[in-house]
């Protein structure tokens, strides 16, 4: 006698299509659940708890990744200006967080360190003093620059330094903003830093 097909393990979702399969085929459900056996039939199994952002495979089924959602954003609010006399590194300072989901984001540094190996999506806006200064900014990766901006028009005195770009990480690796001429206003809002990942490698 042929097996007979085993009920539906627990915490799966499963869809049966029938195939016209003449033999027993002998399938693994997932998160390393025991094989069900099955007679004649093909076995869907889909995630009971799908992430919201689709696979992509033929069936349209969503199911749960596990990459984990990065994504950070923070502003200047207060006057943290790196300066000759302050701060050698010349680390720009963003001390109000809008959003820090998985917390890779230090506010207490600036610093940006990368959970997994994957490409990263940064973006910058940073606005200069009051005065006919030029400012040059760079985004760092591991203390060297990758991506920089500067703004230099003498006759405005509300430009700002803006750049964007993707960049791949290893795990641990850090990104930061760095000034590299000039001076920046204070705080009030208007300079931000925001980056997420776009997927993993």
């Amino acid at each position: 006698t042929m097996p007979r097909p085993r009920p539906a393990l627990r915490a799966v979702s499963v869809g049966l299509l029938l195939l016209g399969l003449w033999r027993p085929a002998e399938v693994s459900g997932q998160n390393d659940t025991e094989p069900i056996m099955l007679e004649g039939k093909c076995l869907v199994v889909c995630d009971s708890t799908p992430s919201a952002e689709p696979s992509g495979n033929a069936l349209g089924m969503s199911v749960r990744s596990g990459t984990g959602r990065v994504a950070f954003s923070a502003v200047r609010n207060t006057n943290l200006e790196p300066s000759e006399m302050s701060n050698r590194t010349m680390t720009i300072y963003f001390d109000q967080v809008l959003v820090n989901i998985g917390s890779h984001f230090d506010p207490a540094t600036s610093i940006f360190v990368a959970p997994r190996k994957g490409v990263y999506s940064f973006n910058f806006h940073v606005v200069k003093v009051y005065n006919r200064q030029t400012i040059q900014v760079s985004l760092v990766l591991n203390g060297w620059p990758v991506i920089s901006a500067f703004a230099g028009d003498q006759d405005v005195t509300r430009e700002a330094a803006t750049n964007a770009g993707l960049v791949m990480m290893e795990r641990g690796d850090k990104a930061y903003l760095k000034l590299e001429r000039g001076n920046l206003m204070g705080g009030w809002k208007y300079s931000t830093f925001s980056g997420f990942l776009v997927f993993l490698l």
